[in-house]
């Protein structure tokens, strides 16, 4: 194979995006062959967009045309996982957009339909490819920081008025989105939290306010409290109604800390570790040597286009793939903890009780105010929703 024919399933959001991308040949190897959608007037704005592309009515069709080696999967939300485990059965290779899907259980199914495979799977988690937080992580990993003590991300920069609200009768609905700011804005920070430092918390306990700034039925505030088995602790706030907002990431360790603000990284060194001043000390108010780090970071962020580079370039040469589709469920899970932890108003452990999300998910599903068809059928080609 010398080139990577895609399909796109769902041009509406990001799927149009992508198409225009693959387009205009910013994507080395990398040809779109067709694109599927089941509202005409999404399949009308491909004809008048995508010269030379076929249009199908459906997933179906468009993969036993035999016109695509890969699909990208750019549906709403709740329909992710359905599409991807539908390609990984024709023997396609799957590259899904965030989030991996609503609940944990349905992408825990599409996860071992990958495995079933010998398919390439991916995810667009676009920021995996910001160099600030691929710094971070290779910071922590090589032990540079020591062992993780805590964590404080504030990501508060996701203001959203009413008006954005009230552009669509299926955003911020348990069933049109299955979510708010955790599933539609936070996607990739919770992704960050735990790829960057390589920890999952083993037990949260969230507060999750619904429609306290807006007229919505789902959270638009959210403050979380997460620990971690080696002790370390995490706070994890965010919002759509607060401005000006901020974004700060802090991570502690037994040898300084780093913050990421303001596109900078920042490295409190310890000369020493902290754990072998204290043994050694002797002044009561004796404190270990810091030097503040201006760490460089090199390179842009090539996003949405580097995470389908970096897809293909693993298809046609097996370059391992710096997003893995398994490890979507990682920050979903985290989110869906943290949903639960506020409707039983209790701690919840990780790995979750997934039946018990889903019944409660089906609830508010049962009460929202739309449903995934209207959810489906309002999502534009050019809305761009869901990409944050």
């Amino acid at each position: 194979m010398s080139k990577v024919r895609f399909g796109i399933i769902g041009i509406g959001n990001m799927g149009s995006g992508h198409a225009q991308s693959l387009i205009a040949g910013k994507v080395r190897g990398a040809e779109l062959t067709a694109v599927c959608d089941e509202f005409e007037s999404k399949r009308e704005w491909a004809r008048t967009r995508l010269s030379g592309v076929e249009i199908f009515e459906d997933s179906a069709s468009m993969i036993d045309s035999g016109l695509v080696d890969a699909v990208i999967v750019a549906t709403p939300h709740y329909a992710h996982p359905d599409e991807a485990i539908r390609a990984f059965n024709k023997g396609m290779h799957v590259l899904i957009e965030k989030p991996a899907g609503v609940y944990v259980k349905q992408v825990r199914e599409m996860n071992e339909a990958a495995a079933a495979s010998d398919k390439k799977f991916g995810i667009v988690y676009n920021q995996r490819m910001n160099p600030l937080y691929r710094k971070l992580r290779e910071l922590i990993a090589s032990g540079e920081l020591g062992e993780i003590r805590r964590t404080n991300w504030i990501i508060t920069n996701w203001y959203r008025s009413q008006a954005y609200y009230d552009s669509g009768s299926w955003r911020a609905t348990w069933a049109g989105e299955g979510g708010g700011v955790l599933i539609n804005q936070c996607p990739h920070n919770l992704d960050l939290w735990q790829w960057t430092t390589g920890l999952m918390p083993v037990r949260i306990r969230a507060f999750c306010a619904f429609g306290k700034n807006r007229n919505i039925e789902v959270e638009d505030d959210v403050t979380a409290y997460a620990e971690y088995a080696n002790g370390a602790t995490g706070v994890f706030i965010t919002t759509t109604g607060e401005a000006p907002g901020t974004n700060r990431l802090e991570v502690a360790g037994d040898r300084g800390k780093i913050v990421i603000e303001d596109g900078k990284l920042t490295f409190w060194r310890l000369r020493e570790s902290e754990r072998a001043f204290n043994e050694r000390n002797k002044e009561a108010f004796g404190a270990p040597e810091c030097w503040k780090v201006e760490v460089p970071v090199h390179g842009e962020s090539t996003e949405h286009v580097g995470i389908i580079q970096n897809f293909t370039d693993a298809i046609l040469n097996g370059t391992q793939l710096v997003a893995p589709g398994e490890e979507g469920i990682h920050g979903l899970m985290i989110s869906n903890a943290m949903h639960l932890s506020t409707w039983l108003d209790d701690w919840v452990e990780l790995p979750l009780d997934e039946a018990l999300h889903e019944a409660e998910l089906n609830k508010r599903i049962a009460e929202s105010t739309t449903s995934k068809a209207q959810a489906q059928a309002e999502a534009k080609p050019a809305d761009l929703t869901g990409t944050f």
